[in-house]
């Protein structure tokens, strides 16, 4: 029996007090994750993207301490504890995991000059699913970057935050990324996708007005690595053919050629898989640009038809799809109600998505899992997508 008078306390109660009690101030902070409508593994080729950032994604609490010592903890990885570095001496260690995007944010601004002339804690906690290409790599970046920017007076404009988190996902952890996710999340807009053009960092908002349908994300649950996949291979492929195109093009990057000056002049390329690689790069952007395009004419069965042709060029000529993205895109394909699907991210495994109509979203997504574990015995996941804003301070919660 409970001693009168005797308060009961859950945990979340107690933390509650003890910030009451103790005064640490805390900074909140948000990035969302992402998701790229059509653009697929052009953003590295100087082509066009279309993400769009999501409402959901990493939050980040921030805390000042009295030293020079970085102390980061994830509640999405609990049993790799708390990761500590030192603020004079951040290295890349394979063993800080995840910590080393954070990490890598931080070092990449002070390479650039920015003081930051104390140590901190920050606890991560992301509604992501880990590994399925809805960039929460460059999501938990963001949200370092912004916390960063408002608590040490950086004074960095968004865009360049989104820069520097590139650059820390390139040098520091080693992976060849393009801009696009960094972009997505750092200047997403609710209710609207961002036509980016990688090459100049031109873009524009395009409002998402699906007139009665929705965007589903479809999760394969199988999950890939990125550092680890064979991402940074097919970057390779494609400069390889762009140095072989340069020998009679004056171009500097993929993204700048048409369909037809790649047809005129692919035979440049010798190697047959590297002509493959290069001709996804052309033709996606193209197909981004004309996607677009028929979006804002509200021609939605086009635009459909464009995600399907984007999935089969993956598949074909990019062979990033995996069975697990091909199985949940041609069982899309058969569904009533459905516009078009492809896969979404870097490949080999993680997401694909769907333009499906509203009437229709329920029975898809039973009949889509039922055929999905049937083919792979996997179990997907599925979301329909919010558009979110971009990564941002927050206002305290708790």
């Amino acid at each position: 029996m409970r001693p009168e008078g005797r308060i009961h306390m859950n945990q979340l109660a107690l933390r509650s007090k003890f910030n009451e009690v103790f005064k640490k101030e805390k900074l909140y902070f948000f990035a969302p994750g992402r998701v790229n409508l059509i653009g697929e593994h052009t953003d590295y080729n100087g082509g066009h993207v279309f993400p769009c950032a999501l409402s959901f994604g990493t939050h980040c609490v921030f805390c000042k301490r009295d030293d020079r010592k970085i102390r980061l903890y994830s509640l999405n990885f609990p049993n790799q504890g708390v990761i500590e570095a030192d603020l004079d001496n951040i290295a890349y260690d394979k063993k800080q995991d995840w910590a080393n995007y954070p990490l890598g944010v931080i070092k990449t601004l002070q390479n650039h000059g920015y003081v930051i002339d104390q140590g901190f804690e920050l606890l991560f906690w992301g509604d992501i699913p880990n590994g399925a290409g809805l960039s929460s790599s460059a999501s938990i970046e963001l949200a370092t970057a912004v916390a960063m920017n408002k608590v040490f007076n950086l004074y960095i404009p968004q865009v360049e935050l989104v820069k520097f988190c590139q650059e820390a996902e390139n040098k520091f952890v080693g992976m060849n990324c393009g801009i696009m996710d960094q972009f997505a999340i750092g200047m997403g807009k609710e209710g609207n996708a961002i036509l980016l053009d990688c090459n100049s960092l031109d873009y524009e908002y395009a409002p998402l007005d699906l007139k009665g349908m929705s965007i589903v994300i479809m999760n394969s649950n199988k999950r890939r690595e990125l550092a680890d996949s064979k991402y940074n291979e097919r970057r390779g492929e494609c400069e390889r053919a762009l140095k072989a195109l340069q020998t009679q093009l004056p171009i500097k990057s993929l993204g700048e050629l048409s369909v037809e000056e790649f047809e005129k002049h692919k035979d440049l390329i010798v190697n047959p898989v590297e002509r493959k690689r290069a001709k996804h790069a052309v033709y996606e952007n193209q197909r981004t640009l004309e996607a677009v395009k028929k979006l804002k004419e509200g021609d939605l069965a086009t635009f459909g038809k464009l995600m399907n042709e984007s999935h089969v060029s993956l598949r074909d000529d990019y062979e990033v799809t995996g069975k697990e993205l091909d199985a949940l895109a041609e069982a899309a394909w058969a569904q009533q109600g459905v516009l078009g699907a492809r896969m979404t991210g870097a490949g080999f495994g993680g997401c694909a998505i769907a333009l499906v109509k509203d009437a229709d979203v329920k029975k898809f997504i039973d009949n889509v899992g039922k055929i999905y574990h049937d083919k792979t015995g996997l179990r997907a996941d599925f979301y329909i997508a919010s558009v979110g804003g971009q990564a941002r301070p927050e206002e305290k919660k708790y």
